[in-house]
């Protein structure tokens, strides 16, 4: 179980701005990224940089709200543009405990990078961080609220702390049953969860790309498990490195709450969709939590 807090900690942001370029996952076209420093309370923002009509709003929030399609990444949009894949970039700004960035990006979907939130991660080292004038602003979980669909469930509930698990299942005898529970202490973010990759199964490449995903998928960027080995050179960087994803993607997700979450987040058989439904649910109803 990740656990960590957040009590008496300053905003923070990124003390130099940073550029980066690569290729989407499943647009397959690359994008060129710039984050710069941002103001306090201003939150994380993206801006299309490609958006060249004045009629066309180019800044979207990254809020919950603002989700537009969960189908094998979370996309965001404000009705006039989006921008895909942000859950892996999400995740490294929350493990980071960084408040406040403008993102500017020249295409519809962030870089894939390895696959993992580790480069981001290592970014956002190179560039330092910064305290600010004010406090961090907590969700503080008041009651348990819990989603599911079928056999898939996801569920928050009050805790002293941000925690978090994760349950996978899978019809293959490389992956089978996972339970990933950890306790995040002392920034391990980055050694316990930052390196885990995406993955995806080497029989389902070709109908991914004939739908329009993966087409910039490859070794390079995601792990890909076939009938009987793991095809990427050198394995695996976890023994359970497929659940540590999952928890990864979750961090990001949950992050579009707009706040640091001070509650306990479970996990099973689970994805994007229920990630946003769930924070749907709780953050329609005041009565689920308090901002301290």
């Amino acid at each position: 179980m990740i656990a960590t807090t957040f009590y008496k900690q300053k905003q923070k942001t990124i003390k130099n701005e940073i550029s980066f370029s690569g290729i989407g996952l499943h647009s397959g076209k690359k994008s060129h990224i710039t984050i710069k420093p941002s103001e306090v309370n201003s939150g994380i923002n993206f801006l299309r940089t490609d958006v060249k009509d004045v009629n066309k709003n180019a800044l979207i929030m990254a809020l919950w709200h603002n989700v537009s399609s969960t189908t094998l990444s979370t996309t965001i949009s404000n009705g006039d543009v989006s921008v895909s894949t942000i859950e892996h970039l999400m995740s490294a700004l929350s493990g980071m405990h960084i408040d406040n960035a403008l993102i500017l990006i020249d295409g519809p979907e962030v870089p894939i990078m390895d696959g993992s939130s580790k480069p981001f991660v290592e970014l956002f080292e190179k560039a330092g961080l910064v305290k600010q004038d004010e406090y961090r602003k907590i969700l503080k979980i008041i009651k348990k609220v819990e989603v599911s669909n079928g056999e898939s469930l996801v569920k928050i509930l009050p805790s002293n702390y941000f925690s978090i698990d994760f349950e996978i299942v899978f019809d293959s005898h490389l992956i089978n049953s996972q339970l990933c529970q950890l306790q995040l202490i002392n920034g391990n973010y980055k050694s316990d969860v930052a390196s885990a990759r995406t993955f995806g199964f080497e029989k389902d490449v070709q109908k991914l790309r004939e739908k329009g995903y993966a087409l910039g998928g490859s070794l390079e960027n995601a792990v890909v498990v076939g009938d009987n080995s793991i095809l990427n050179k050198g394995g695996l960087r976890f023994k359970d490195e497929f659940v540590r994803h999952k928890i990864l993607d979750s961090i990001g997700d949950l992050y579009l709450a707009g706040y640091p979450i001070q509650g306990y987040f479970s996990g099973k058989k689970s994805g994007h969709f229920l990630n946003n439904q769930l924070l749907n649910k709780l953050l329609s109803d005041h009565s689920n939590f308090e901002i301290i």
